[in-house]
């Protein structure tokens, strides 16, 4: 039986928690690729592409040629635009979680650690549009540790926090195409309550939507 322990971020776990959080997003690249080429305009602008050079070239190979670089295109872009989210991430807290989180009032950062080495995180603070509540943020489980529990005990280490801190709720975000993350998050008896596009220019071409969701702690039950 694998021991995991539960603990508050120390500064030597700085490089674990940067690729784990790294390697979390990462993996959505290929989920995000598939969501792009399922939206209409896409689609259209592929078909287009191939019936239009095919009528005007009277070959196959070019309007192959020109779809295979358009997918190509595609997919460089998604991995651009989670790039970019990375390197924002890494600037805006993780590169200094103590001072982000540790040292701020209603925040904290968390490990979770399996044979002295760190295999899921998350954090949480201040909700930016919603004073009253605590947002969870950073929640990433490595994949060699995922269905043990642990982003449960993650999501409940945040509630207690929560709670303990006199706050009435937590709410997060995640994203269309973290599906599993969203079966997690309704579990665990939060509710979806807003869905909006990131207002990027990438993400809008993708439709690329976020989700709001709460979880209020009056009503909150315990869940295994």
């Amino acid at each position: 039986m694998v021991n995991i322990q539960i603990r508050e971020y120390q500064d030597e776990d700085a490089e674990s928690v940067k690729d784990i959080f790294t390697w979390g997003m990462s993996e959505h690249v290929p989920s995000s690729f598939t969501h792009m080429l399922k939206q209409p305009i896409t689609q259209m602008l592929l078909v287009c592409t191939f019936c239009g050079l095919m009528t005007s070239s009277k070959s196959f190979l070019l309007p192959i040629l020109a779809v295979t670089l358009l997918l190509a295109g595609a997919r460089q872009m998604v991995v651009y635009m989670f790039n970019s989210y990375i390197d924002t991430s890494l600037r805006k807290d993780l590169n200094n979680i103590s001072e982000t989180y540790l040292k701020q009032k209603d925040s904290c950062f968390w490990v979770a650690e399996s044979d002295g080495r760190v295999v899921g995180t998350v954090a949480c603070l201040p909700a930016e549009n919603a004073p009253e509540c605590l947002e969870l943020k950073r929640m990433s489980v490595c994949f060699s540790h995922r269905g043990m529990g642990i982003a449960k005990a993650l999501c409940r280490t945040v509630a207690d926090f929560t709670r303990d801190r006199g706050y009435p709720a937590v709410v997060l975000y995640t994203s269309v195409v973290q599906t599993d993350a969203q079966k997690l998050y309704e579990h665990m008896g939060y509710k979806k309550i807003r869905e909006f596009v990131v207002p990027e220019l990438p993400a809008k071409i993708m439709n690329f939507t976020l989700f709001e969701y709460r979880l209020d702690l009056t009503q909150d039950g315990k869940r295994d």
